[in-house]
């Protein structure tokens, strides 16, 4: 049961000052504050604000945004605007409807709320803005609202922010994807990595052909000719898309992930060396070796390089790929894309040589992959690997703090917002 304060002078003073404020933060044309009014609640005390249409003014259609005469009047509705001092505050309005000879009889548009949504736009900006900052359930406990509301201010943020993003003059493009859920569940990133601008672009389900078509199919023909630079990993399917669609851009294997496949090869040949010195009855020398092999030299701490340098004396196939893979890190120093070739030509003989067949994997897929491999050098090495992951790194902790994802829409919205640098109307800003 609530209960309104009756004081004369409370509502003449405290409530005139209150209108006040809101004319200075929140003014809308042909409208104005009614009385406002202190409301105790039995959970938490509110501000309310009686909004009345301006005398002599005529609503707007909401269908075609148009003037039109009135045709009745619905009930009164609250709408939640951002807090005050930590109060609630509610606008009250009873919306007209509007006899519109082109839509029919419409609800009026109302410039503080779109729709039925019981948000205020105002507010909603204000809790988009805080979800940048917080995870959602934080957001919604903070302002004692609901996920769903934190949600849906995020999804108008990101929807208009989208439609009103600048694409123009974009040269570099980066593709890569994360495992946002288990059972395999993929999303494609696509992000846009120019030196003067790098966000997200785009997000897709899954990880097929099928998904990257549909970012070139959003990018449209007329943007996908100028791109310049395309980097991305091995993975079939985006080679097979992106040299269909964008076959005139220098396409970039990303660093990282060639690294990952030499990293993951030695891993191979230590776990079954290990396994098989262990069945021979053979000291256990690689117990606890993995880091010493996957690190780079300069990374290792004093008791590694120790144990690194003992375990060098032995003849170990898990040595000679750590090495030929410490050997391969000469490669990313070349300048020329030819004596890169040339040296890439050498590692792979020398490497398939060795008989040790995870590394031999790792050669022939280098040797099938060569001109993209060395367009990394006629890109002028401007397009590191590190920039596309360290956004991977945040998609990854966006979807790990944004509690309550369970479908992929939600996820996407969430991504958008976290990093797609999306615009915002120059009026949201009075609120932060």
């Amino acid at each position: 049961m609530m209960k309104v304060r009756t004081n004369i002078n409370q509502k003449k003073g405290t409530g005139m000052q209150l209108k006040t404020i809101l004319n200075r933060v929140q003014k809308f044309k042909s409208f104005v504050y009614g009385p406002v009014r202190w409301v105790e609640a039995a959970r938490d005390p509110t501000i309310e604000a009686v909004v009345q249409p301006r005398r002599g003014s005529r609503p707007v259609c909401s269908g075609c945004c148009r003037k039109r005469p009135g045709y009745d009047t619905l009930v009164e509705r609250r709408f939640e605007f951002i807090p005050m001092w930590g109060i609630k505050v509610f606008f009250l309005y009873a919306p007209r409807r509007v006899n519109c000879p082109t839509c029919g009889v419409r609800v009026e548009r109302m410039p503080w709320a779109e729709g039925k949504h019981r948000l205020t736009e105002a507010y909603a900006w204000f809790l988009a803005g805080w979800a940048k900052r917080l995870s959602w359930k934080e957001v919604a406990e903070a302002f004692s609202t609901s996920w769903d509301h934190v949600f849906n201010s995020v999804e108008m943020a990101v929807t208009w922010g989208r439609a009103h993003q600048d694409l123009s003059g974009i040269k570099a493009i980066g593709i890569d994807e994360i495992q946002w859920q288990r059972g395999h569940k993929y999303l494609t990133l696509v992000y846009q990595i120019d030196k003067n601008c790098k966000r997200l672009l785009w997000v897709g389900n899954k990880r097929k052909i099928k998904t990257l078509l549909g970012f070139f199919h959003w990018f449209g023909k007329e943007r996908t000719a100028e791109l310049n630079y395309i980097c991305s990993d091995m993975w079939k399917p985006y080679l097979k898309v992106i040299a269909k669609k964008a076959g005139q851009a220098i396409h970039i294997l990303d660093r990282f992930h060639i690294m990952t496949h030499l990293s993951k090869a030695i891993d191979e040949v230590r776990a079954g060396e290990a396994k098989e010195l262990k069945e021979k009855g053979y000291d256990p020398v690689l117990t606890k070796s993995r880091w010493l092999l996957l690190k780079r030299p300069e990374n290792l701490t004093e008791k590694q390089e120790t144990k690194l340098a003992d375990l060098m004396q032995y003849n170990l196939r898990s040595i000679r790929s750590y090495l030929l893979k410490e050997e391969f890190q000469l490669f990313w120093a070349y300048q020329s894309p030819y004596w890169a070739g040339e040296f890439l030509d050498k590692w792979c003989t020398k490497t398939m040589r060795s008989k040790i067949e995870p590394m031999k994997k790792v050669a022939r897929m280098l040797r099938k992959h060569r001109p993209l491999l060395l367009n990394w050098f006629r890109a002028k090495k401007q397009f590191s690997s590190g920039i596309v992951e360290g956004f991977n790194n945040k998609a990854k902790l966006t979807t790990r703090k944004a509690y309550g994802f369970k479908t992929y829409h939600a996820a996407e919205i969430a991504l958008y917002h976290a990093l797609g640098a999306l615009p915002v109307p120059k009026t949201t800003h009075e609120f932060f």
